[in-house]
């Protein structure tokens, strides 16, 4: 039975990505060795190193603009750290639109004076704040484009004064934005480039090194530019699929056609939760995230043949948080129009058998 994977990270990722990485794994382009056993330093995987951090420049139009991209480890909670390591020398704002911006506000807290400029806590984080005013003399402003937990996305970006800092995990390469309007832009791998294990970090060259403080190497970005993101052994294999993914994206025609696919995938769900009164959205209707839909039923005597029925299908990963509760259906890139279809077909089937 095919299976249709909603799961919230980590996701889905493209067939044939996953057979050329599992190929890999045995023999690396017939070289006779394991990706996973081969030198970081030999030419071979240099040579992926510098396609893959090439490959996240060009998807993201930044070639050429003085911009760098490295994969580091810890994840993006290493990037909260790091973030306020790197920039914050007195004060920062940031935009409180869910668990991750809690946890990146907590960390920044260690560095200096944060000021949580908006927030959408008072509702459950159901909707993006809007209309706020943003301080003057910020090191920067730090935003989380897209809510996994909450199924909420930023769609316009505040203009500032100070640099703008965003955590783009759960939807890097999934919509077209002037990429150019921030200054580092972070990624965990596990939502639309690869397994855990590897983050992608863009930043704007020229505002490094502008702190007082002493940065522990494995946390100042400048240590990593100058040892062309391989300053200690890197993530061999979750660099190594990022790589296939982004090139799986280019070949595909890019951020724009991919878009257009997710754009239809949202439309098709939300239109679901909209028509079908056995379904109610949670995150207000100008917010809701193309990559993570999160919705309730509303009738509990149904969940269990919901779920019955999801099982039966195929449909996997598609409970939601325990900070909201439901379902939440992650439609990452990898994930086909085809499997939101079928969730859809459960649903409505719902409706008219309830």
């Amino acid at each position: 039975m095919k299976k249709h994977n909603f799961s919230a990270g980590p996701c889905i990722l493209p067939k044939e990505v996953m057979k050329k990485a599992a190929e890999a794994v045995i023999e690396l382009d017939g070289s006779g060795l394991s990706l996973i056993e081969i030198s970081h330093r030999s030419a071979a995987f240099v040579e992926i190193m510098e396609n893959a951090r090439s490959l996240a420049l060009e998807l993201l139009s930044l070639e050429n603009k003085e911009y760098t991209a490295l994969f580091l480890q810890g994840g993006a909670s290493m990037q909260f750290l790091a973030t306020a390591y790197n920039l914050l020398e007195t004060k920062a704002g940031y935009i409180n639109t869910g668990t991750w911006s809690l946890k990146a506000i907590k960390e920044a807290r260690l560095f200096g004076d944060i000021i949580e400029v908006a927030s959408s806590q008072e509702k459950n984080f159901n909707f993006i704040p809007k209309g706020y005013e943003i301080p003057k003399g910020l090191d920067y402003l730090h935003l989380t484009s897209n809510n996994t937990i909450f199924g909420t996305q930023i769609k316009e970006f505040p203009k500032t004064d100070c640099p703008l800092v965003c955590d783009m995990s759960s939807d890097i390469f999934s919509r077209q934005l002037d990429f150019s309007q921030f200054d580092l832009i972070y990624a965990g791998a596990q939502k639309n480039m690869g397994p855990a294990g590897t983050t992608l970090v863009v930043v704007k060259d020229d505002i490094l090194g502008k702190v007082s403080r002493k940065i522990p190497s494995m946390l100042d970005y400048k240590t990593h530019i100058s040892k062309d993101s391989m300053f200690n052994t890197p993530p061999v294999f979750p660099v190594y699929v990022s790589m296939l993914t982004m090139q799986w994206l280019k070949d595909l025609g890019g951020i724009p056609a991919i878009e257009k696919i997710n754009e239809q995938k949202a439309n098709l769900i939300y239109s679901e939760i909209e028509l079908n009164p056995v379904f109610s959205g949670f995150a207000a209707k100008e917010d809701r995230s193309n990559m993570n839909a999160t919705f309730n039923i509303t009738d509990e005597t149904l969940k269990e043949t919901f779920d019955n029925q999801c099982k039966e299908a195929g449909i996997n990963g598609i409970n939601g948080h325990r900070s909201v509760g439901g379902y939440r259906a992650s439609m990452y890139n990898a994930l086909s129009l085809e499997s939101v279809g079928t969730l859809v077909d459960i649903m409505s089937e719902l409706e008219r058998k309830g």
